[in-house]
Parts: structure tokens; C-alpha cells; sequence
């Protein structure tokens, strides 16, 4: 099985997928110090030869059409500017049959509970994030991003387009 994790930064979710077994696997991301650290950790876990790191964007993946079983893109995709042409290269790199599995924070579509959603992660998650790791910035642009996402309908019309199929959410 050939896996693509994309923004898969410092390797958090390839290091649970190599756990699986899977022996081709590529960790594509925008941010080389963020590759730096998933380079060591990957020595420090005697699984170098198992992942490949590259550095690049999401919107002009340097792989072969159709040569990947798997891509996954951990609240990566929010961070993206341009989703749709991320979104068309997903589609072109992946074999027929192949999946894409999107992890990614979304908005809340229970009714009563969007109101007080939004009062906990505007004023509380950066809050928080400033007292715990003392960060709050961070904290605000993700509950910012969050907001910006497209809904969970849109998303998969998005992915619909860009020639995917069975989207589900």
C-alpha cells in the first residue's frame, strides 16, 4: 500500500499509519522545520527507512498520476489556500479506487448548541491556549480557521468536484 499523508508536518499520523504495517509512505508538507522534527523523530523511532519526508505544496504535488492507494490530510486542508486545486491533485495522485480520508475540524450543525459553541471557542479555547502553552495567538487563528472552513455539505461538494466519489462526512 502506497500512503501520502499531506500537511503531515512533524509525522503524528504517519507514525500511527506505519504502525498498521504499511511499508511506502510520504509525508508531504509546506514547512521544512516542520519535516526537520518529524525527520528525528522517525530516526529516534528506528523507522527512517519507512517514510519518505518532502517538502512541497499541496497544490503541485510532485508524485505520479495515479500512484498512491491512500492519501490523509490531518487539519491540514484549513490551512490551505486554495482547497480546490489541493483537492484536483489529491484526486490525480490517488489510483482508481483509491481513498482520501480528511480529518478536519467543522462547524457545530446541532440547533441551541452553535450559540454557545461559538462563546467557548472564541472566548475560552484562546484563553486557554495562552495559559497552557502559552500561545494564545495560535489558538485564536484556529478557532478563526475553523469558522472559515466551508461546512460539512460544501466540503463534499468541493471533493464531489474535484472528481472524487462516496464522499461522506
Amino acid at each position: 500500500m502506497r500512503v501520502l499523508d499531506l500537511a503531515g508536518g512533524t509525522g503524528d499520523i504517519a507514525f500511527r499509519i506505519q504502525q498498521s504495517g504499511v511499508k511506502q509512505l510520504t509525508v508531504a508538507d509546506i514547512n521544512q522545520e516542520m519535516l526537520s522534527i518529524g525527520i528525528e523523530r522517525a530516526k529516534k523511532r528506528n523507522i527512517s527507512s519507512v517514510i519518505q519526508w518532502l517538502c512541497t505544496n499541496g497544490e503541485n504535488l510532485p508524485l505520479q498520476n495515479a500512484s498512491l492507494d491512500v492519501v490523509t490530510c490531518a487539519f491540514g486542508l484549513r490551512n490551505m489556500t486554495a482547497k480546490k486545486a489541493v483537492l484536483t491533485e489529491i484526486f490525480r495522485v490517488l489510483r482508481p479506487g483509491g481513498r482520501f480520508l480528511c480529518l478536519e475540524f467543522s462547524r457545530v450543525v446541532l440547533p441551541g448548541i452553535t450559540r454557545i459553541y461559538d462563546s467557548y471557542s472564541l472566548n475560552v479555547i484562546p484563553r486557554l491556549g495562552g495559559l497552557v502553552v502559552k500561545d494564545e495567538k495560535s489558538y485564536q487563528y484556529l478557532v478563526e480557521s475553523i469558522r472559515t472552513f466551508p461546512s460539512q455539505s460544501e466540503f463534499a461538494e468541493m471533493i464531489l468536484h474535484a472528481g472524487l466519489s462516496r464522499v461522506e462526512f
